[in-house]
């Protein structure tokens, strides 16, 4: 066997000494969906309206039969990234609650009013990204309104946490992703590591967190660390379409995860080889309002001032090249021609040789 795959499979078959047995009450609430031991419910986190209106997150409860741990699925921050919302839609009945250990949350949809408005990236309610307002504030607009209450009812109660993303309207993930969360806790962020190779995709990212920061607490993957939750980043999913693939792509690998955790009888299936990236790498983002071009395709190797596309004025006229500011891999490319400052180009990860020791960003 493959070295690469035997120590993946290695990996993938220990069981952590950090995930407990929260799932293990006769019933399991979550907003208005409870869940009897051996049963699955449905229900919806309501927001009550404050400052502005309110809205509902819907939810479903997988209550296993036996105890285990608690896992949390969670998509739809962004609104309009479609891929893994469908895909968390149709992985509520593919787990069976009968054989079940533990407890799965699932929330396909986090940012309902971007997904009917067709919005990308913000909350048109309060032209907030819920992406950067945990953990929120029960006191103020309508996302951090949203954002308090999925602290109290999701994080607060689970042992492992996976925040799904992928490509927006505008973004192009043109490479499948897995993050493990690192927060410096050997325990947890081994088993950050550990399930992102368990999902089962070939490129996994290297996120660390500094958790002394008073910013780590702003996105859910901090708050996971600080809850003491294994926590993971997937993206998947290319520029608002859904395609099949994709789709199984990330039902598999959440399959897999809950695997890995014994919570579900599934064989471990390791990624092949994984490629570690490095996510602490500079942005590069554009300068101004134009539009944008790319010429290189994700999943490519380039060197320090390589051109990854170029910029035009509304005319039409060239207004420059934008160049690759280190050697790695091409891992994002923005989507769609339309520009305005402060937007993210394209993403340049370098490429390791193995999992790096934790470092404080």
């Amino acid at each position: 066997m493959n070295r690469y795959l035997t120590l993946a499979a290695a990996l993938v078959s220990l069981v952590s000494p950090l995930v407990a047995q929260q799932g293990d009450k006769p019933t399991f609430t979550v907003g208005t969906a409870v869940a009897r031991r051996g049963t699955m419910a449905t229900g919806q986190i309501v927001v009550p309206a404050g400052s502005d209106s309110g809205m509902s997150i819907s939810v479903a409860v997988i209550h296993g039969a036996r105890p285990g741990p608690v896992v949390a699925f969670i998509s739809g921050q962004h609104g309009t990234e479609y891929t893994t919302i469908i895909a968390m839609q149709r992985l509520i009945p593919r787990i069976d609650p009968a054989k079940l250990a533990g407890t799965v949350i699932i929330i396909p949809l986090v940012n309902t009013p971007s997904f009917v408005s067709m919005t990308p990236q913000r909350n048109p309610t309060d032209n907030k990204s819920m992406l950067g307002v945990w953990p929120g504030d029960p006191n103020g607009t309508q996302s951090s309104r949203a954002v308090a209450l999925l602290m109290k009812e999701v994080v607060e109660q689970s042992n492992v946490i996976l925040d799904f993303h992928g490509g927006d309207l505008d973004e192009d993930v043109g490479v499948p992703f897995t993050a493990a969360v690192r927060g410096g806790r050997a325990k947890q962020d081994s088993e950050s590591v550990r399930l992102a190779v368990a999902f089962g995709v070939a490129h996994i990212q290297i996120i660390d967190r500094n958790v002394e920061s008073p910013t780590v607490g702003r996105r859910v993957d901090g708050q996971a660390l600080l809850h003491g939750a294994a926590s993971l980043l997937v993206g998947i999913g290319r520029v608002g379409t859904v395609t099949d693939a994709d789709v199984k792509l990330a039902i598999d690998g959440c399959l897999n995860v809950l695997g890995a955790l014994k919570m579900i009888d599934r064989p471990a299936t390791p990624a092949y080889k994984p490629i570690w990236l490095d996510a602490a790498a500079p942005q590069i983002s554009a300068q101004g309002p134009g539009a944008f071009f790319a010429t290189v395709a994700t999943n490519t190797i380039v060197k320090l001032g390589d051109v990854l596309g170029y910029t035009t004025d509304f005319l039409g006229n060239k207004t420059g090249d934008i160049t690759s500011p280190i050697e790695g891999l091409v891992v994002y490319v923005h989507g769609v021609p339309s520009m305005r400052r402060g937007v993210s180009l394209a993403e340049v990860l370098p490429v390791l040789p193995g999992v790096p020791e934790w470092k404080p960003r």
